[in-house]
C-alpha cells in the first residue's frame, strides 16, 4: 500500500479531483459486489424453492387442531353468582378469597349443569 498522501499540501482543486476518482472506484467496487450478493442470493432462493416442492408432501401437511368439547363450570360464587370456575386453570379470586377465610370448595360446587345428557368424559374416540 503506497504511503498516506500529504492533504495538507494539496489545493482545494487537487482534493476535489481525488474525492471524485475515490468516489468513481467505490461506486465501481459497490456496484459490483451487490451485483454478486444479488446472485448469490437469487441462487439460495431458488435452492430453498427446490427444497420446498420436494417436501411438499400431502401426509406431512399441518393438521387442523384439535375441537375439545365445552368445559362446563363446576364451582359459583354464592355471592355473585355469574362468577363461575370449571376447575381449570387458576383459580379466580373469590375463590382463593373464600377459602382462606375457612371455606372448604366443597361448599361452591354446581349441581350436574343443565342440558348434558351425559357426562363430558364419558365419551372417548
Amino acid at each position: 500500500m503506497n504511503k498516506k498522501p500529504n492533504f495538507d499540501g494539496m489545493s482545494v482543486d487537487e482534493l476535489w479531483q481525488l474525492h471524485e476518482e475515490l468516489s468513481q472506484v467505490l461506486s465501481v467496487r459497490l456496484t459490483s459486489e451487490k451485483r454478486e450478493l444479488e446472485k448469490r442470493l437469487a441462487q439460495l432462493r431458488r435452492e430453498k424453492e427446490m427444497r420446498q416442492t420436494e417436501s411438499a408432501d400431502p401426509q406431512r401437511a399441518p393438521r387442523e387442531r384439535r375441537k375439545y368439547p365445552r368445559v362446563f363450570p363446576k364451582y359459583r360464587n354464592p355471592e355473585e353468582p355469574s362468577e363461575t370456575w370449571s376447575g381449570r386453570g387458576k383459580q379466580p379470586r373469590w375463590l382463593t378469597a373464600a377459602l382462606k377465610t375457612g371455606h372448604k370448595i366443597e361448599e361452591f360446587v354446581i349441581g350436574k349443569p343443565e342440558g348434558s345428557g351425559e357426562s363430558p368424559r364419558r365419551r372417548r374416540a
